[in-house]
């Protein structure tokens, strides 16, 4: 019997897609629209999505779905609750960007602590050619080295991260769950972490429970030179909340790869930020060359395995 398969945002994904291992057809869609989801997916068995939602109401007019192989780690796309209530597997993709994600972290932590920005921009004003000495002292530089990284989100990403900040010797604190009763072994409590960490990195899914995490009050328990560094989800951090810690001085600085809706069709505070102490780049930590291809060498892989009846990567 031939499957068929269907990729939602085949343009999502710079990379090559070996055949699968079994008899299909599949079917590329560079981008699909929330309206044309259903059309497109109701005779398919197999459904490959990275950003396209798959929300229970467009589901229930696919019955043939049975596996959606998302094309990254995040599932916030999927209903999951509806897909275990009707025998649909969900795969995702695990470990691909252990190595290029933490690379841009420390791009901005470095960037950041190390004031690029305003730099440059002091060079192109003109500030160093009137300069009564062989450098600029208009802004503060601050090492990596012996500060303190708290980590929200201890799995492969902060690790990878924790190995990367190890290196350039910082202490690594990894946060216990905001509101935890309890701290395990190896965590610190959230609020701790909050307080004595110098730079601050996402690595949470977006869920109820995260979404807006870091807010106002937060902020208010961060130091006062202390940085933020998002990853992850937009959503995991009130923007308004950021916007008025940036501005006050609350916090030194942030760097964000993500925004709470991407694409910003309708625009976003964010991008309005005009400050040389907050970065802001589009949802590319993920993307080098190499990273890209092992997510897609990893999602064929997920798809034959669930045709041969050894689901891996199952998202539960």
């Amino acid at each position: 019997m031939s499957l068929r398969v269907v990729f939602l945002d085949r343009a999502s994904l710079i990379a090559q897609l070996r055949t699968p291992a079994f008899a299909h057809t599949w079917t590329d869609h560079d981008l699909t629209g929330l309206e044309e989801v259903v059309a497109r997916i109701r005779d398919a068995d197999i459904v490959v999505s990275n950003k396209v939602k798959l929300t229970g109401e467009i589901l229930a007019q696919a019955p043939r779905v049975k596996l959606i192989a998302v094309a990254a780690t995040g599932t916030d796309i999927v209903d999951l609750a509806y897909c275990r209530a009707h025998g649909i597997v969900v795969s995702n993709i695990r470990g691909y960007a252990v190595k290029t994600l933490p690379e841009h972290v420390f791009m901005l932590m470095l960037a950041l602590r190390r004031n690029l920005l305003g730099w440059r921009a002091d060079v192109r004003a003109g500030l160093w050619q009137q300069a009564d000495t062989f450098c600029l002292f208009t802004r503060p530089i601050n090492d990596l080295y012996g500060s303190t990284l708290g980590l929200v989100g201890y799995g492969t990403l902060g690790r990878g991260v924790q190995k990367l900040a190890e290196a350039f010797g910082m202490k690594v604190l990894a946060a216990e769950r905001k509101g935890a009763t309890k701290v395990r072994e190896g965590y610190t409590a959230f609020d701790t972490v909050m307080r004595e960490a110098d730079a601050i990195s996402l690595h949470t899914p977006l869920t109820a429970e995260t979404r807006h995490m870091i807010g106002a009050r937060e902020f208010g328990l961060m130091k006062p030179g202390a940085i933020l560094v998002n990853t992850a989800r937009g959503n995991l951090v009130d923007e308004a909340a950021l916007i008025d810690a940036l501005k006050s001085g609350r916090i030194a600085g942030a760097g964000f790869d993500v925004l709470s809706v991407e694409p910003p069709r309708e625009g976003n505070p964010l991008l309005d930020l005009d400050l040389p102490n907050f970065i802001l780049t589009p949802h590319v930590a993920w993307a080098s060359r190499e990273a890209m291809q092992t997510l897609a060498d990893q999602l064929v892989g997920n798809i034959e395995a669930f045709v041969a009846g050894a689901p891996r990567n199952v998202v539960t």
